[in-house]
């Protein structure tokens, strides 16, 4: 006998990244190129440390500090399969996204992408080649919710408030600002 129901009810068999509705995970922190004030390296610096500050010395000498956002601490993961022990790859990225002369859309990047880590027993070269492109896609859709959202506005808030308290104290933002 067939114990099955003549009108089964659908099971929900809906991954978490559909519900969540993101495939693609993108995090970065931003420092706005206008909110740094000197790039020499001090003396006591980890070479890690003294590593970023020149880069960051670089984008500032190869894009301005105008309408321009150094992404660090940066990832962005795809996930290729519903299983994350399979079709996950890893990318870290660090950079600058370029925005228009409001500072209200994305306009280009020039990141550095490295493959971190992955899960795709599959992966070839040409793979992981163009999915580190598609990394510089996702980071300029990202870098625009980012502004929609509000967020660089309010980091933006924070600097000129920050560079006020600074002249109004003759140069010098004391350490209980």
């Amino acid at each position: 006998m067939n114990s099955a129901s003549p009108n089964p009810q659908p099971t929900d068999r809906t991954s978490d990244n559909e519900a969540s509705g993101h495939w693609v995970e993108v995090t970065f922190d931003c420092m706005p190129l206008r909110s740094v004030p000197r790039v020499d390296v001090p003396l006591d610096a980890s070479p890690k440390l003294a590593a970023k500050i020149l880069r960051v010395k670089t984008a500032l000498e190869k894009h301005g500090s105008l309408n321009s956002y150094y992404l660090h601490n940066a990832k962005c993961i795809y996930h290729l399969t519903n299983d994350p022990q399979q079709g996950m790859m890893e990318f870290e990225f660090e950079g600058v996204v370029l925005t228009d002369e409001r500072d209200m859309q994305a306009r280009s990047c020039d990141l550095l992408v490295a493959l971190k880590r992955e899960t795709c027993s599959w992966l070839n070269q040409s793979i992981v080649d163009w999915l580190g492109e598609t990394v510089r896609r996702n980071v300029l859709i990202d870098f625009n919710r980012y502004i929609s959202q509000g967020d660089l506005s309010k980091t933006l808030e924070r600097i000129e408030q920050t560079q006020h308290a600074s002249d109004e104290a003759g140069g010098f933002v004391g350490m209980y600002l």
